[in-house]
């Protein structure tokens, strides 16, 4: 089954509350909190105190992904607002075990995000203990860029591996995902889509967004 996850980084922070309901009624599976600190990416957005928001907000999951330094330092405290997935950067964790085992033991899912640059041979030891790995599909920092295709292979072979191992890790992609991405990645082996700015625009409602993106993983490539 394929999840939409819309990320709220996209949104009318003017009624944050309304599109992030929106989203609950249109069928989202998950919300993505994206949270950037100006050093490990370069832009600065939301904390802790958004995360709290949006829990208030809704009923649905909510996926804490931490684009920032020295992610265990926050952890505990993302952890407390509601955030249920807590996603760090394999390229910010030197001790990445260490931190996987932090927000375990927070009782919380926990993911690893990779940027296109990033190989996934460097979390062949890690796959077991993780809930989801995210594979960014544009270069972290920014909403609206464009879907990197050299991802694709990339997707597919994380597929594979876990197909493989007999494992049940998510694989979640986030960037340039639209009508005419989706199918790609969908075919490549990924069953959740982050979407920022195609559920989140001045076009249309969030729920026509959410069921035009939701009819493209039907497409075959």
């Amino acid at each position: 089954m394929i999840g939409l996850v819309p990320s709220i980084l996209s949104a009318d922070f003017t009624r944050l509350g309304e599109q992030v309901r929106e989203a609950e009624a249109g069928g989202a599976q998950r919300i993505q909190i994206d949270v950037m600190d100006g050093h490990f990416v370069p832009n600065i957005t939301m904390g802790p105190m958004i995360v709290e928001a949006t829990r208030r907000s809704t009923s649905l999951p909510l996926e804490a992904h931490l684009m920032i330094t020295n992610p265990q330092d926050y952890i505990e405290a993302f952890a407390k607002a509601g955030a249920d997935v807590i996603i760090v950067h394999q390229e910010v964790c030197p001790h990445l075990h260490r931190v996987i085992q932090q927000v375990k033991a927070a009782g919380k899912q926990v993911g690893v995000a990779l940027n296109p640059s990033t190989p996934i041979w460097l979390l062949q030891d890690m796959f077991s203990l993780l809930d989801l790995v995210l594979i960014m599909t544009v270069n972290p920092g920014f909403g609206g860029q464009d879907f990197i295709p050299e991802m694709l292979p990339k997707i597919a072979s994380l597929r594979q591996v876990l197909t493989q191992r007999g494992l049940s890790c998510d694989i979640e992609v986030d960037g340039g995902i639209h009508e005419q991405t989706v199918p790609r990645v969908v075919k490549a082996g990924a069953n959740l889509l982050v979407a920022g700015s195609a559920v989140y625009n001045e076009k249309e409602s969030v729920a026509m967004a959410l069921s035009r993106l939701r009819n493209a993983t039907a497409i075959q490539v």
